[in-house]
């Protein structure tokens, strides 16, 4: 029996809505995006000891570690979605970096913001660790499955 292909309609809204997640925080100005993120601090300070989630001044740790998240949260979706279209995965982290670059590029243009190299490179490696983790995801399901379907052939 040939098994049909799932469509990937709710993967292309995913992706939609994370992009503008990204690129609507990029949009906002420096003091919003500072106040968020203090919020976010408080909040993990509430949570944990201060200092101990997030060293005293580590705003800019805070920054780059959702960044990496976000473009980690993009880089899964991509890597599923190529792997559902039975596509390569380096075209989707050519996109995953695309994005990354019109993200830093939108912050050119954002009060009290400006672009950079290494958030490229921040949030490129999140893309990748993102489909990374699919892909040992996927390894481990698909080895756990096959094993319970191999018959009772194991010691």
């Amino acid at each position: 029996m040939k098994m049909k292909r799932k469509k990937p309609t709710v993967l292309y809204g995913l992706i939609v809505l994370t992009i503008c997640f990204i690129w609507g925080n990029s949009l906002l100005p420096a003091e919003v995006s500072g106040q968020i993120s203090g919020t976010l601090k408080a909040l993990l300070d509430g949570v944990f000891t201060p200092g101990e989630a997030i060293p005293s001044g580590g705003d800019g740790l805070l920054r780059k570690c959702a960044h990496f998240a976000e473009f980690g949260a993009l880089g899964l979706l991509l890597g599923w979605l190529f792997g559902m279209l039975g596509k390569k995965r380096l075209p989707a982290f050519a996109l995953g970096v695309a994005a990354a670059c019109i993200d830093e590029t939108i912050q050119a243009f954002v009060p009290g913001r400006s672009p950079g190299i290494r958030d490229v490179c921040i949030d490129s490696c999140g893309a990748a660790a993102g489909m990374l983790l699919l892909f040992l995801g996927h390894a481990y399901w698909k080895r756990r499955f096959t094993r319970k379907n191999s018959g009772g052939n194991e010691t």
